[in-house]
């Protein structure tokens, strides 16, 4: 997290060192939940290694996959962390996964604390909101071959990480037609 830190915003080494201390080191087994819904997240995670799933599940018991997240990126129920509200979603490790966590508390204290850390914040929370409609867009406007793609474009890492069955759920498809796009 040092070099994200480093990287995205204009810290001074004493500010990173200052701000790390905030966080706690924890690890999750592979099919282990960070959080479920109904509960209130009360953490942000920034993945240092390992692969998480976030979902909704449906009236019907029907699991979603809506994002996934790995190495060096945020994930949380944001709604959830800033209104301190029931989590609408489910965060699950796809793998054995290490990630650094900050409770809102802390949260809050750096913001007040380090100018450099919200303007670090802000291009986290515009960008997560720009995922988020561009994913939304797509849903709607694009045919699964096309999501299909896009998806090998983006995320090719995710092709040998990631079940067949997380990945059609996240494109909206079976692992049936999955597997019929996989050999085209």
């Amino acid at each position: 997290m040092k070099d994200n830190l480093l990287k995205n915003a204009n810290f001074n080494k004493e500010e990173v060192n200052a701000i790390l201390s905030h966080f706690e080191t924890k690890e999750y087994k592979k099919k282990e939940y960070l959080l479920q819904a109904g509960h209130v997240c009360n953490q942000k995670y920034f993945i240092l290694n390992g692969c998480i799933r976030c979902f909704v599940i449906d009236y019907n018991g029907k699991e979603h996959n809506i994002l996934f997240g790995t190495e060096n990126y945020w994930i949380g129920d944001l709604q959830s962390f800033i209104h301190e509200t029931e989590a609408t979603y489910n965060m699950q490790a796809l793998e054995n996964t290490t990630v650094l966590t900050i409770s809102k508390e802390k949260w809050n204290h750096l913001l007040d604390a380090y100018p450099s850390f919200s303007r670090y914040s802000i291009p986290l929370f515009q960008n997560a909101f720009i995922k988020q409609q561009q994913r939304i867009t797509e849903s709607f406007t694009l045919t699964a071959e096309e999501r299909f793609q896009i998806f090998t474009t983006r995320f090719p890492h995710l092709l040998q990480r990631i079940s067949q069955k997380h990945i059609a759920s996240y494109l909206g498809i079976t692992p049936e037609f999955l597997s019929l796009l996989r050999k085209k």
